[in-house]
């Protein structure tokens, strides 16, 4: 059982750091670089809103409670990253005040909706979709989010104390880079061919 268990977390840790599917990482990243280590709490909340509605929506995919055309969301998927991309850029270096807060919170609950229904299809092929899979899997994102988001902390960190990188040429420059990468998923995507 406690094998079951292993086995269903690494399925969730590895969909979150699988380099074929680094859209997560992207958006992770987007989400992340904007912070440093003293937000521990606010970075916490938004990447646990956004496993979240990745677990909510993941869970009505499996159980087809809803049904979305796939490349509806694999279109959605990197305008959501691009979307929190340009946001980065356009506040970058302003003072934050926390008004805006709850809009963020909730804006990361959505896109996670929106990232979980893109995992459904591929979640039945694994399971048959017991909740246990679920929570396990859930898991798993979970302590991949958080490796993902220390690692950007972590290098922000680097970039800001050794390398005197300020953190708004910081968050701009990464921004500006996950930008260029996701620009060709939209691109390419089948929904718009």
């Amino acid at each position: 059982m406690l094998d079951n268990f292993w086995f269903n977390v690494q399925i969730g840790i590895n969909h979150i750091l699988d380099v074929n599917g680094y859209d997560h990482i992207l958006f992770l990243i987007v989400l992340a670089v904007p912070y440093v280590f003293n937000s521990w709490k606010r970075i916490l909340i938004l990447v646990s809103l956004f496993t979240i509605g990745h677990s909510i929506s993941l869970f009505l995919g499996v159980y087809d409670v809803v049904k979305v055309n796939s490349n509806l969301i694999e279109f959605l998927i990197p305008v959501t990253i691009l979307i929190a991309a340009v946001y980065n850029v356009f506040t970058a270096g302003k003072k934050d005040k926390g008004n805006n807060i709850g809009l963020l919170f909730i804006t990361t609950l959505f896109f996670g909706l929106i990232h979980g229904l893109g995992f459904a299809r591929e979640a039945k092929m694994i399971d048959d979709g017991s909740l246990a899979f679920l929570l396990e899997f859930a898991l798993g994102i979970e302590i991949a989010q958080l490796i993902v988001v220390f690692v950007v902390l972590f290098l922000g960190f680097l970039c800001q104390t050794i390398f005197r990188f300020s953190r708004r040429d910081w968050v701009m420059v990464l921004s500006a880079v996950v930008i260029g990468l996701v620009i060709p998923m939209i691109i390419h995507n089948d929904l718009l061919k």
